[in-house]
């Protein structure tokens, strides 16, 4: 354990012995993190797999799963952005609560992927996804019968809740089932789903309503319509087996089979957020999303509000041209998979910067061409943009995968849906609103989209330089979590009681604890010894569960417990005396 004893020597100030402690740990890190680039390759593998050689050692099934349920939570959200000015119509709602509706859905979304995260960390996360898009095609129905604002509210509030579910556990589940070479393919695969939901689901949206007779209410049997080939995908899906957690990263970093060990303890999911907002990478990718919802949200509702106000096409017309603008995606998202994946096998942070760059594109060509009235050359530039924005996208799967460990994936894709839409979509789509109100939909647009998708862009970009060593330090840990998984099945009578490793504390942005690392053993006692303010009290805190650390492992028995709740740990037999009542 590194303590720095309060020795009275003069010279340098208390400030500048600060300093020095920062730098040389700094120094530290940077050297652990050399140390590592050699494994490099094993979150970004040299060498390349076809993609069916991929998908033949996967399956078909995880994949072709995840897209359609994409595809078909698109067209439910597509029909409410394309028949939003004939729902506006039959409700009797201005822009504002219309555009709230919309994003409404987005936000319980969000708020119960915390939830489906805590859970997929519980059950199987096959079933829970499953049953979860269930639950969402029962409030798609729903959302065709409603007769008023506040049953629209429920109902759009239930839609989001069930599909909330796939965003946690869809990317983990394809970060466990696919090999590292084509796994930014998958994820590519899986990302097409949006771009396939946004160019048929307003043809599926506007050919329904015209065959049903082009009536003011004849919007609700696009909702009716969508449960056919919905609820045969959700029969199908229950047929998924479940993935071993990590199975690829263990495999690629051992060259062998997964060890089995004990089931550890759940991970508090709080601990969990605390944990990942110290992933530096993570924290300004999450940010940089975040602040780009103000436009990813606004821009789908305020546009068709635009094209019905500006240009009187009807819900037909506004369909095939929503299809329009998202076809560009279908040939930018495969372009950017497989373009992503050759760069992320050379150099990890330039996959990231190009999805920045991608992102900067995207406020471009959305925000040039809204200031042309010709609707063509409007719809073009719009298009392209589109393109951009999926491009991206494909890119955010690997680089959680790779910087974030196995198990804390389902809390780190959650934590995305949070910053999305508790950042910018909700509170994006009602600013957006509000401006259309006052002074239109193009003004709206133009003063939204420009600022999310620059300073989006800049801090993914500005994030990407901290890649390489967030990843050397998850392959670290890996390699140390399985070090002792092998030294727990071949001497198991030869495991320490408690096992710390390489723990840092910090409280807010001040670091008091720096790579702290001790072993007790069965009948021992062990002294921490230090001055006032070297850390005796915070390292007892961490491994109790009262503090939770910056980086590091907590072991009891064997077993991980860093970011186990408290009273878990003191169910095992782990109690913190406060000091001086001990007797």
């Amino acid at each position: 354990m590194q303590e720095f004893e309060g020795k009275q020597v003069a010279g340098p100030s208390a400030a500048a012995l600060a300093s020095s402690i920062v730098v040389d740990e700094q120094s530290r890190r940077d050297r652990d993190a050399q140390a590592n680039e050699a494994d490099d390759d094993i979150a970004a593998p040299q060498e390349s797999m076809k993609l069916r050689e991929g998908l033949r050692i996967g399956g078909f099934r995880v994949a072709t799963v995840l897209l359609l349920f994409t595809v078909f939570e698109e067209f439910d959200r597509v029909a409410m952005q394309v028949l939003g000015p004939d729902i506006q119509a039959t409700l009797g709602v201005s822009d504002t609560v219309l555009l709230g509706l919309q994003s409404f859905g987005g936000v319980v979304l969000v708020l119960a992927t915390l939830p489906f995260a805590w859970l997929a960390d519980r059950r199987r996360r096959v079933r829970v996804m499953s049953a979860a898009s269930a639950l969402w095609l029962a409030f798609v129905a729903i959302t065709g019968s409603v007769v008023n604002t506040f049953q629209m509210g429920l109902a759009r509030a239930g839609s989001g809740f069930g599909a909330s579910a796939r965003v946690p556990i869809g990317p983990s589940l394809v970060a466990d089932q696919y090999p590292l070479a084509v796994r930014t393919r998958i994820f590519a695969i899986e990302a097409l789903g949006r771009p396939l939901g946004q160019v048929l689901g307003p043809l599926f949206a506007g050919a329904i309503v015209v065959a049903a007779g082009n009536d003011a209410g004849d919007w609700r049997v696009v909702f009716f319509a969508l449960l056919i080939p919905a609820g045969l995908t959700i029969l199908w899906s229950f047929t998924m087996k479940e993935p071993v957690r990590g199975r690829q990263e263990q495999q690629a970093v051992l060259g062998t089979e997964v060890v089995e060990a004990e089931a550890e303890p759940p991970v508090l999911l709080s601990a969990a957020f605390q944990r990942l907002k110290k992933v530096r990478t993570f924290y300004f990718l999450v940010v940089g999303i975040g602040v780009l919802g103000f436009a990813l949200i606004a821009v789908p509702g305020a546009f068709n509000l635009l094209l019905k106000n500006s240009y009187n096409y009807s819900a037909f017309t506004r369909g095939w041209v929503g299809a329009i603008t998202w076809s560009g995606a279908l040939i930018g998202i495969p372009l950017a998979g497989r373009i992503g994946e050759k760069l992320f096998r050379r150099d990890p942070p330039s996959a990231l910067r190009m999805m920045g760059m991608c992102i900067l594109f995207y406020g471009v060509f959305v925000t040039v061409g809204l200031r042309f009235h010709s609707a063509v050359a409007m719809i073009a530039f719009v298009t392209i943009g589109n393109a951009f924005q999926g491009a991206a996208f494909t890119q955010m799967g690997p680089a959680i995968s790779a910087i974030v460990p196995y198990q804390m994936r389902s809390q780190a894709f959650a934590m995305v849906g949070v910053y999305i839409f508790l950042m910018g979509g909700f509170f994006g789509g009602l600013l957006a609103g509000g401006l259309s109100d006052a002074h239109g939909e193009r003004t709206a647009l133009t003063a939204v989209v420009p600022p999310a998708a620059l300073i989006g862009g800049l801090l993914i970009i500005y994030g990407s330089r901290f890649m390489k060593r967030d990843i050397a330090l998850t392959i670290g840990e890996l390699k140390e979590q399985q070090a002792e998984l092998l030294r727990l099945q071949n001497d198991p009578g030869n495991i320490p009681v408690l096992q710390v490793r390489n723990v840092d504390v910090s409280y807010g942005n001040l670091q008091v604890l720096f790579d702290v690392g001790f072993d007790v053993r069965k009948g021992e006692v062990l002294a921490l010894l230090g001055t006032n303010g070297a850390g005796k009290s915070t390292i007892l805190k961490a491994i109790s569960g009262l503090v939770m650390p910056d980086r590091g492992v907590v072991r009891m028995n064997g077993r991980t417990i860093t970011l186990v709740e408290p009273q878990y740990r003191a169910s095992m037999g782990l109690v913190l005396v406060p000091g001086g009542e001990a007797v």
